[in-house]
């Protein structure tokens, strides 16, 4: 039931970027050479306003023997100070998280994490349009990660910690980073 009403928010969501005009379906030049693609929906939602809604996904069930596993969903509202989708922009989000990986502060041990989180944060970036179809924008944002995570062995996957449930850890980081290419969809 609940991936079901999950896929129908997300249908909901989809088809109702298509009702407004400019709307830009995205894809980060930077995180997809790096192999870990980012697609994104951006449409206008007033004046000065657009809501954006983009994925990322790394793929890789591991690199070296070790887990490197993650989804980032962040719906994103974006003001911008001059024109939408041409000039500087500042945003805010709350986004969910899902991963399988070795945190960065456990990188030369011989544990990983397998959990799920929450993001809150915010970006700023600058849009550069190139005409009327094309758009380039770069960003940089991050915020408050909250993780929820059970931490197993590398070569056992026993667990490591003595957490009955959950560990759970919380840190201020730069999670968002990237140089979009986006194409007007309508």
């Amino acid at each position: 039931m609940k991936k079901n009403s999950i896929l129908s928010l997300v249908f909901f969501l989809f088809f109702q970027c298509f009702t407004f005009a400019q709307t830009y379906g995205k894809v980060n030049a930077l995180s997809t050479l790096l192999t870990v693609p980012s697609i994104g929906i951006e449409t206008s939602i007033g004046a000065k306003s657009t809501f954006q809604f983009d994925i990322t996904a790394s793929f890789w069930k591991s690199i070296n023997g070790k887990p490197f596993e993650f989804y980032i969903f962040i719906p994103e509202y974006r003001y911008h100070f001059q024109e939408k989708h041409n000039g500087f922009y500042i945003g805010g989000h709350i986004g969910a998280t899902i991963f399988n990986f070795q945190k960065w502060n456990y990188l030369n041990t011989n544990s990983y994490q397998k959990g799920f989180g929450y993001v809150v944060g915010a970006t700023i970036g600058y849009q550069k349009k190139i005409n009327e179809k094309v758009v380039l924008d770069c960003f940089l944002g991050g915020g408050s990660s909250q993780g929820f995570y059970k931490g197993y062995y590398l070569d056992t996957n026993i667990r490591y910690d003595k957490a009955s449930q959950w560990n759970k850890s919380g840190e201020l980081i730069p999670y968002r980073l990237g140089f979009m290419v986006s194409y007007r969809l309508n």
